[in-house]
């Protein structure tokens, strides 16, 4: 079951909600479809309200999709889930970057050989963007994937006048946060042996940044 079967017991008003992941969730999907049709298990970082993964799973039944956020999330993430079961779709795992520095198990002995995130390295600190890429290069083996969704700048400028307002507002928050240059992630992915293999360009100015782990 996905969102657009809405079960009538459902009071999606009741859930915690993200309009961001309903825009942006189709045009990932159809990314993920792609990329990850000969994969077998996902750890997503950063689940969030836990919107992407109950659309994604049902699309993608061929994928053990595995959640993770900081705890304070987890409850969101469980309504979700309980609203829209799946087979393939496990519950969140407590995963913090200022805490786990270490590739973190999942509640099946199958190792993870995808990783994906959604707008999350607009929000962390550097600090924790370099974290999370020595995380997903120690975990990764050859040839498995690293999948990066959000804002970026390109040639040291930003893509749009509506990424720079919103790189503003993020960064009037919390001045650790903002959108990242793609050429320091793609400079830091390399350092950790992952290779940006593709780029998909995405609606509002958003990119998909995939990322193989080299021999």
């Amino acid at each position: 079951m996905h969102h657009d079967d809405v079960n009538s017991k459902v009071d999606i008003s009741a859930l915690p909600f993200s309009q961001a992941c309903e825009n942006n969730k189709q045009p990932i999907l159809e990314v993920l479809q792609t990329e990850l049709q000969d994969f077998n298990h996902v750890l997503e970082i950063g689940s969030g309200t836990g919107q992407h993964s109950v659309y994604f799973a049902p699309h993608l039944s061929h994928l053990k999709w595995q959640t993770s956020d900081v705890t304070s999330n987890h409850r969101h993430i469980i309504a979700w889930h309980d609203a829209y079961p799946a087979p393939n779709l496990y519950p969140p795992l407590a995963f913090d970057l200022t805490i786990n520095l270490r590739p973190i198990n999942g509640q099946l002995n199958t190792p993870y050989d995808a990783i994906f995130t959604a707008n999350t390295l607009h929000i962390i600190g550097w600090s924790l963007v370099k974290k999370l890429f020595a995380l997903a290069g120690d975990t990764l083996q050859t040839d498995n994937k690293l999948i990066v969704y959000g804002p970026f700048n390109e040639h040291g400028d930003y893509t749009s006048e509506g990424n720079q307002r919103f790189d503003a507002m993020l960064r009037a928050g919390n001045p650790d946060s903002g959108i990242r240059h793609k050429e320091d992630v793609v400079s830091l992915a390399s350092e950790h042996h992952l290779q940006l293999v593709t780029t998909y360009a995405m609606p509002a100015n958003n990119q998909l940044l995939v990322f193989q782990k080299a021999k």
